[in-house]
């Protein structure tokens, strides 16, 4: 499978963005999708998942309340619609494939597919 993420930007503090992840190719199989991020200097942080059917979605603490994961079924897109941005929030942020279970979906280790990063700055 293929993913191409885009929608970063600059952005203000308190702003609103929003990032898509298509996913192209041989997308059977897939059973859910994940947005990690990392900012310079530091370790690659686990920001929300969902599972292909949308039915369950999970979130990191720090984005929980300001951040939302959907996906478009017909588009085979998974976004993420990030609110009431802060700087902290500034990274390059990646999507991911999984095709094992919902096991621990806040593990990269879960992932097998990963798109290219699209960077996400905020400023204050």
């Amino acid at each position: 499978v293929q993913l191409q993420a885009s929608g970063g930007g600059l952005v203000q503090a308190g702003g609103s963005l929003r990032l898509s992840c298509a996913a192209s190719g041989v997308i059977f199989g897939i059973n859910s999708m994940g947005w990690f991020r990392q900012a310079p200097g530091k370790e690659q942080e686990f920001v929300a998942a969902i599972t292909w059917s949308a039915r369950r979605t999970y979130y990191a603490n720090s984005v929980k309340g300001r951040f939302t994961i959907s996906r478009d079924n017909a588009e085979n897109t998974v976004f993420l619609r990030m609110n009431s941005l802060k700087p902290e929030d500034t990274a390059v942020y990646y999507c991911a494939a999984s095709r094992t279970g919902w096991g621990s979906p806040s593990s990269p280790y879960e992932y097998d597919s990963w798109g290219q990063g699209t960077q996400v700055t905020v400023s204050s």
